[in-house]
């Protein structure tokens, strides 16, 4: 071995190791944020099914959103969710919109609110 290449190696695995490092968590924090999108949407679909009940109220849905958001994920993601009655293309349905936090890892993960909507055709 030359004395001139004495040490490359490791400042090449440290090189390396900084990029693949990086990659992971870039893919840690794409899966994160739609691990917690898919259960917003649940979440927000299921609370419309349950407020669109002809036995059920919105109130219903409302909290049987809030339910599926802190028992699936925690509390901060039940704060904003509202529920209304309203017409899509023609029909009664019941809208349930959940706006929640998106998770961050590290400093360079998306910011800012998701906000999912959840609808579901109201019985008789």
């Amino acid at each position: 071995m030359r004395d001139d290449e004495r040490g490359s190696a490791v400042a090449e695995f440290v090189l390396v190791a900084a990029l693949v490092l990086a990659l992971f968590l870039g893919v840690v924090q794409v899966a994160l944020a739609m691990h917690v999108r898919a259960l917003v949407i649940d979440a927000a679909a299921e609370g419309a099914r349950v407020a669109a009940r002809a036995d059920r109220d919105l109130g219903d849905g409302a909290q049987r959103t809030r339910d599926l958001l802190t028992a699936s994920l925690n509390a901060s993601y039940a704060r904003d969710v509202s529920v209304r009655s309203t017409t899509l293309d023609g029909l009664p349905v019941v809208e349930v919109t959940v706006q929640a936090p998106l998770p961050v890892v590290g400093i360079l993960g998306p910011s800012g609110v998701l906000t999912a909507r959840g609808h579901a055709l109201e019985e008789g």
